[in-house]
């Protein structure tokens, strides 16, 4: 069964985390096959969460564009270096393709052979030499072994076309190859030269004297039905593929390349066929440019989000299966309908632990413990103004199952979360930074917890320069949040020319950097829709 990605924003924080790992075992429950991913590096808070109740920390999801080895490219076009010109030309036959990967014995890439190539080599290549494994020769030919010394094959091409008189005066070494037929002279004369092989056309028989000589000088001995001319002309089919003139320097692509890159290099490049290996060297098969459109697009779920923006990379090009989200809904387009689960609570745990009670599946202690730690984180202990009453119906429930008292844990949690001692502000500013999009407006809106203001304020005015560097760069507005959850409110700051925006959103004309908020707790549900609505007025 496919495998499904289920993952939060770009900004992991406990909710986040929390809900791709309990999200992805209610799924598998029911019977899918998904596995839990994180965008980036975990908080102190999700970190303690996961240690307390023994939880493994998910895996790094990097993107989801779609790579090559997602693409449906051709698995069964291989072709062993020891194989002959004739098989290579075989399989490209049955497979319908112009060129086959060539590979070792342990299946790293070693060339690639093209029709184009054979094709020169059968013109222009020497017919009067062959290169080969036995079998492959006897294959080529239709013929049967009478005698086997070598496995190997190199050596000359004499066909027995003379008179036996005249052909009696030539010379035959060890590294000859004779096709001959019926003619006792000639094959007296080819055994006491100890030629490497025989090749017996038209069915010709050897006598019994003359093949216990041959067996005693080591001749390797062939028959076939074919007639010295055919034979002649087969033979050279035998060749190794290696004998080809081939392109030292094929153009190769990774399995992992993404499909953009793919498509760039076969425009770079014009030709028809890739090899696709691994980073190791092992060939898995061969792309061509048909199979660029037919290719698998990753499936995942979403949780904790539900805009582009906060996202994975290429978001766009994977096929999104369910979101379940509490805020509010941004730009997120799927061509399909799927599975969209979002209600005004405090945080996304809340909703997945309704999900698990609708599905009659049981929670354990662990699941329940991650839910109840991203409730408490979201709703800052039941805090937030964001907290519904589901919520705190929700984190008693939780708290029974996790065997915990949830306003210890949660203080604990918290504590260990929003420790920023020895942290640069600027670090934090960009850890939790959400983006939102208003018009041509890029906005970006952090959000800092900490229990002691007083440890950080005298790094204030270096933070306010690094708020007016990141609106200068990657973002047209800033602002962010130093929340003091031991005195329930917020410190507020901003880029220096959004001043004006946020003495509206305050209401306020004598706001000023750093302004103290009683009660301003949270972001989504405080901050943002005021932001957004006034930015939407003045577009």
């Amino acid at each position: 069964m496919e495998e499904i990605y289920i993952f939060g924003h770009q900004k992991p924080d406990t909710d986040s985390v929390c809900s791709a790992i309990t999200l992805s075992y209610l799924k598998n429950k029911l019977g899918l096959n998904t596995s839990p991913r994180v965008l980036g590096h975990l908080q102190n808070e999700a970190k303690y969460a996961l240690e307390y109740f023994g939880v493994k920390e998910p895996k790094f999801l990097n993107d989801v564009k779609v790579q090559v080895r997602n693409m449906n490219y051709n698995k069964d076009v291989l072709i062993n270096e020891h194989a002959s010109i004739i098989d290579a030309f075989d399989l490209m036959q049955k497979q319908s393709v112009t060129g086959v990967p060539i590979i070792d014995d342990n299946n790293k890439f070693k060339s690639l052979v093209t029709l184009k190539e054979i094709s020169k080599n059968l013109i222009n290549g020497n017919r009067d030499y062959v290169d080969s494994q036995i079998e492959n020769i006897v294959s080529a030919i239709d013929g049967e072994i009478i005698n086997k010394v070598d496995n190997k094959i190199k050596g000359r091409i004499l066909a027995a076309a003379y008179q036996s008189t005249t052909f009696s005066e030539l010379v035959l070494t060890n590294n000859d190859i004779l096709i001959v037929g019926n003619r006792y002279k000639v094959l007296d004369h080819a055994i006491n030269s100890k030629v490497k092989m025989l090749i017996l056309v038209g069915n010709a028989e050897i006598n019994e004297s003359q093949l216990k000589r041959a067996i005693e000088n080591k001749i390797n001995i062939i028959r076939t039905r074919l007639n010295t001319f055919q034979t002649a002309n087969k033979i050279i089919l035998a060749n190794s593929i290696l004998t080809i003139a081939l392109n030292e320097q094929p153009i190769t692509v990774l399995a992992t390349d993404y499909r953009s890159d793919l498509l760039d290099i076969i425009d770079k490049n014009g030709h028809t066929n890739y090899p696709v290996i691994t980073k190791t060297g092992e060939c898995l098969g061969l792309i061509s440019v048909n199979d660029v459109n037919n290719y698998n697009k990753l499936k995942v779920m979403l949780v904790d989000h539900n805009g582009f923006s906060q996202s994975v990379e290429g978001i766009e090009e994977a096929i999104i299966e369910e979101v379940v989200d509490h805020h509010n809904l941004l730009n997120i387009g799927t061509p399909n309908p799927i599975n969209f689960r979002s209600m005004p609570v405090g945080c996304t745990c809340t909703i997945i632990y309704h999900m698990y009670l609708e599905n009659n599946v049981e929670i354990p202690k662990d699941m329940a413990g991650l839910m109840l730690s991203a409730i408490l984180s979201d709703t800052l202990l039941l805090k937030s103004v964001t907290t519904t009453d589901m919520d705190k119906e929700t984190v008693k429930a939780l708290a029974k199952i996790a065997e915990v008292d949830p306003m210890k844990y949660g203080h604990d949690m918290i504590k260990a979360g929003f420790s920023i001692k020895g942290k640069k502000l600027k670090n934090l500013l960009e850890e939790d930074i959400k983006t939102f999009n208003v018009g041509d407006k890029k906005v970006g809106i952090s959000q800092i917890f900490t229990m002691d203001y007083e440890d950080i304020k005298n790094d204030i005015d270096n933070f306010i320069n690094d708020i007016d560097t990141l609106a200068s760069g990657k973002y047209d507005i800033v602002i962010s949040l130093i929340t003091d959850i031991e005195k329930n409110g917020s410190y507020v700051f901003f880029d220096r020319k959004s001043e004006s925006l946020l003495k509206d959103v305050f209401n306020n004309e004598y706001f000023k950097e750093g302004e103290y908020i009683q009660d301003l707790l949270s972001r989504k549900k405080q901050l943002v829709p005021p932001v957004m609505e006034i930015l939407e007025k003045r577009a």
